[in-house]
């Protein structure tokens, strides 16, 4: 059994026009949720083995964020650009390239993407807000073995302002 975290990055600003969509930061909620979702995480005793994220400013500030918060190294991030504007696929075929020995991955990423991962992984369409979290178990022993057809089970979704 794996375990998979999807996370959508936190709330960005939109304060700067003059920035490319890919440089937005964290807004003020953004910066307050983040590392809210990563106490919430370490309080439950939920720590990745693993972090992805995209290589977009909000992602990667959100997934150091929690990081910081788990205790786990931001240095140790994987950042991965296939994951801004993703499909499901781009999110699959990284998950296939993790290493056995992890055992809970963590991917950060965006809209309409990650939401749409966790419906062909579980079945079930959730719409992730910014920050919210999906917590997905995994019948497989291999993260080779992710696939379109795999079937997961959404054990929980947390969203920071139900915390």
């Amino acid at each position: 059994m794996k375990h998979l975290l999807l996370l959508r990055h936190a709330k960005s600003s939109w304060d700067d026009a003059r920035l490319a969509d890919h440089d937005r930061p964290l807004n003020k909620r953004g910066q307050e949720d983040a590392p809210r979702m990563g106490r919430f995480l370490a309080q439950q005793g939920i720590i990745p083995d693993y972090i992805i994220s995209s290589t977009a400013k909000r992602a990667w500030r959100t997934a150091t964020a929690v990081a910081d918060q788990i205790g786990y190294d931001p240095e140790r991030i994987a950042l991965e650009p296939t994951f801004y504007e993703a499909e499901p696929e781009a999110y699959l075929e990284r998950l296939q390239l993790v290493s056995e020995q992890y055992q809970m991955v963590m991917l950060v990423g965006h809209n309409p993407g990650i939401s749409d991962l966790l419906a062909e992984l579980t079945g079930r369409y959730e719409n992730l807000t910014t920050a919210n979290i999906a917590y997905l178990r995994l019948p497989i022993q291999h993260w080779a073995d992710v696939d379109e057809a795999l079937r997961g089970q959404l054990v929980q979704i947390w969203r920071p302002r139900e915390l």
